[in-house]
Protein backbone atom coordinates (compact mmCIF):
# COMPACT_ATOMS: atom_id res chain seq x y z
CA UNK A 1 0.00 0.00 0.00
CA UNK A 2 2.75 2.46 0.73
CA UNK A 3 4.53 1.43 -2.38
CA UNK A 4 1.83 2.26 -4.41
CA UNK A 5 0.89 5.53 -2.48
CA UNK A 6 4.85 6.55 -3.33
CA UNK A 7 4.56 5.45 -6.80
CA UNK A 8 1.12 7.81 -7.33
CA UNK A 9 2.97 10.72 -5.30
CA UNK A 10 6.21 10.27 -7.83
CA UNK A 11 4.58 10.39 -10.63
CA UNK A 12 1.77 13.14 -10.08
CA UNK A 13 5.08 15.05 -9.30
CA UNK A 14 6.72 14.16 -12.49
CA UNK A 15 3.74 15.43 -14.37
CA UNK A 16 3.34 18.58 -12.73
CA UNK A 17 7.19 19.03 -13.87
CA UNK A 18 6.94 17.94 -17.55
CA UNK A 19 3.87 20.19 -17.70
CA UNK A 20 5.73 23.28 -17.08
CA UNK A 21 7.19 24.86 -20.33
CA UNK A 22 9.53 27.91 -19.32
CA UNK A 23 10.44 28.51 -22.75
CA UNK A 24 9.76 31.82 -24.34
CA UNK A 25 6.96 32.18 -27.32
CA UNK A 26 8.29 32.10 -30.94
CA UNK A 27 7.88 35.51 -32.17
CA UNK A 28 5.09 35.78 -34.61
CA UNK A 29 6.62 38.91 -36.20
CA UNK A 30 6.99 42.46 -35.93
CA UNK A 31 3.65 43.01 -36.47
CA UNK A 32 2.49 40.14 -34.97
CA UNK A 33 0.72 40.16 -31.29
CA UNK A 34 3.66 39.67 -29.71
CA UNK A 35 4.56 43.09 -30.91
CA UNK A 36 2.10 45.03 -29.02
CA UNK A 37 2.45 43.09 -26.47
CA UNK A 38 6.08 43.99 -25.70
CA UNK A 39 5.68 47.31 -27.11
CA UNK A 40 3.38 47.75 -23.96
CA UNK A 41 5.63 46.13 -21.91
CA UNK A 42 8.24 48.92 -22.65
CA UNK A 43 6.30 51.85 -22.17
CA UNK A 44 3.16 50.82 -19.25
CA UNK A 45 0.74 53.51 -19.72
CA UNK A 46 -1.89 53.64 -16.83
CA UNK A 47 -4.96 55.89 -18.20
CA UNK A 48 -7.01 56.70 -14.47
CA UNK A 49 -7.30 60.16 -14.03
CA UNK A 50 -7.75 59.84 -10.22
CA UNK A 51 -4.01 58.99 -10.12
CA UNK A 52 -1.14 61.45 -10.34
CA UNK A 53 2.26 60.71 -10.69
CA UNK A 54 4.45 61.56 -7.87
CA UNK A 55 6.59 63.73 -9.62
CA UNK A 56 3.18 65.68 -11.41
CA UNK A 57 3.31 69.20 -10.33
CA UNK A 58 0.03 70.01 -8.53
CA UNK A 59 -2.45 72.45 -9.87
CA UNK A 60 -2.01 76.17 -8.44
CA UNK A 61 -5.68 76.96 -10.09
CA UNK A 62 -7.27 73.70 -8.88
CA UNK A 63 -10.42 74.11 -5.96
CA UNK A 64 -9.54 73.77 -2.56
CA UNK A 65 -12.33 72.02 -0.19
CA UNK A 66 -11.48 73.34 3.38
CA UNK A 67 -13.74 72.18 6.34
CA UNK A 68 -14.30 74.32 8.89
CA UNK A 69 -14.82 70.85 11.16
CA UNK A 70 -14.44 67.55 9.37
CA UNK A 71 -15.16 65.41 12.32
CA UNK A 72 -18.12 64.85 14.42
CA UNK A 73 -19.28 63.29 17.62
CA UNK A 74 -23.20 62.74 18.48
CA UNK A 75 -22.21 61.59 21.96
CA UNK A 76 -24.75 58.87 23.01
CA UNK A 77 -27.89 58.05 20.99
CA UNK A 78 -30.63 55.75 21.70
CA UNK A 79 -30.68 52.38 19.47
CA UNK A 80 -32.88 53.79 16.85
CA UNK A 81 -32.35 57.24 16.29
CA UNK A 82 -31.59 58.74 13.40
CA UNK A 83 -28.93 61.41 13.55
CA UNK A 84 -28.14 64.58 11.15
CA UNK A 85 -25.18 66.73 10.87
CA UNK A 86 -23.91 69.48 8.42
CA UNK A 87 -20.54 70.26 7.52
CA UNK A 88 -19.78 73.20 6.07
CA UNK A 89 -16.69 73.99 4.09
CA UNK A 90 -15.88 76.48 1.88
CA UNK A 91 -14.03 76.61 -1.70
CA UNK A 92 -10.27 78.32 -1.05
CA UNK A 93 -8.87 77.47 -4.02
CA UNK A 94 -9.22 79.77 -7.34
CA UNK A 95 -11.26 77.79 -9.93
CA UNK A 96 -15.08 76.40 -9.54
CA UNK A 97 -15.50 73.63 -7.05
CA UNK A 98 -17.94 70.67 -8.30
CA UNK A 99 -18.64 67.19 -6.00
CA UNK A 100 -19.16 64.64 -8.24
CA UNK A 101 -19.96 61.87 -5.45
CA UNK A 102 -20.30 61.29 -1.86
CA UNK A 103 -20.16 57.76 -0.46
CA UNK A 104 -20.03 56.52 3.13
CA UNK A 105 -18.27 53.64 4.34
CA UNK A 106 -21.65 52.07 5.55
CA UNK A 107 -25.55 51.56 4.04
CA UNK A 108 -26.30 53.31 8.02
CA UNK A 109 -25.14 56.54 6.68
CA UNK A 110 -26.27 58.78 4.04
CA UNK A 111 -24.56 61.62 2.56
CA UNK A 112 -26.16 64.92 0.49
CA UNK A 113 -24.35 67.43 -0.78
CA UNK A 114 -24.01 70.71 -2.68
CA UNK A 115 -24.48 70.05 -6.12
CA UNK A 116 -24.03 72.94 -8.47
CA UNK A 117 -20.38 74.52 -8.83
CA UNK A 118 -19.21 76.26 -5.56
CA UNK A 119 -17.25 79.33 -6.90
CA UNK A 120 -13.76 80.39 -5.45
CA UNK A 121 -14.52 81.78 -1.72
CA UNK A 122 -18.31 80.29 -1.55
CA UNK A 123 -19.11 78.25 0.95
CA UNK A 124 -21.20 74.61 0.58
CA UNK A 125 -22.53 71.87 2.95
CA UNK A 126 -22.61 68.58 3.25
CA UNK A 127 -25.55 66.64 4.89
CA UNK A 128 -24.97 63.80 7.12
CA UNK A 129 -27.65 61.45 8.17
CA UNK A 130 -27.01 57.97 10.38
CA UNK A 131 -29.34 55.44 11.52
CA UNK A 132 -28.89 53.61 14.37
CA UNK A 133 -31.33 51.12 13.26
CA UNK A 134 -29.78 47.15 14.12
CA UNK A 135 -26.37 49.11 15.99
CA UNK A 136 -24.85 49.08 19.09
CA UNK A 137 -22.24 50.41 21.02
CA UNK A 138 -19.13 52.92 19.15
CA UNK A 139 -19.62 53.92 15.57
CA UNK A 140 -17.32 55.49 13.40
CA UNK A 141 -18.34 56.25 9.68
CA UNK A 142 -16.35 57.85 7.14
CA UNK A 143 -17.26 59.70 4.49
CA UNK A 144 -15.37 59.84 0.97
CA UNK A 145 -15.74 62.91 -0.95
CA UNK A 146 -14.97 63.05 -4.63
CA UNK A 147 -14.51 66.25 -6.35
CA UNK A 148 -12.09 68.02 -8.75
CA UNK A 149 -9.97 68.94 -6.07
CA UNK A 150 -6.23 67.61 -5.63
CA UNK A 151 -6.16 64.68 -4.48
CA UNK A 152 -9.76 63.98 -5.74
CA UNK A 153 -10.74 62.51 -2.62
CA UNK A 154 -11.48 64.12 0.75
CA UNK A 155 -12.65 62.45 3.92
CA UNK A 156 -14.88 63.47 6.81
CA UNK A 157 -16.21 61.36 9.70
CA UNK A 158 -18.74 60.75 12.27
CA UNK A 159 -18.84 59.51 15.19
CA UNK A 160 -21.23 57.72 17.47
CA UNK A 161 -22.22 55.37 20.72
CA UNK A 162 -25.28 53.51 20.66
CA UNK A 163 -26.37 52.81 23.99
CA UNK A 164 -27.54 49.20 24.42
CA UNK A 165 -31.58 49.40 24.64
CA UNK A 166 -31.31 46.98 27.48
CA UNK A 167 -32.83 43.16 25.70
CA UNK A 168 -29.20 41.77 25.27
CA UNK A 169 -28.99 42.27 28.93
CA UNK A 170 -26.41 43.64 30.88
CA UNK A 171 -23.17 44.75 28.89
CA UNK A 172 -19.83 43.48 30.93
Amino acid sequence: MKRNLFSAFLFSGALLLGACNNEKPAEIGATGMNAAANEAAANPVVDNPNVTEETAAPNPNAPVMTFAVSEHDFGDIKPGDIVKHTFEFTNTGKSPLLIENATASCGCTTPNWTKEPIAPGAKGTIDVQFDSHGKMGIQNKEIAIQANTQPSITKIVIKTNVLSDGTAGPVR
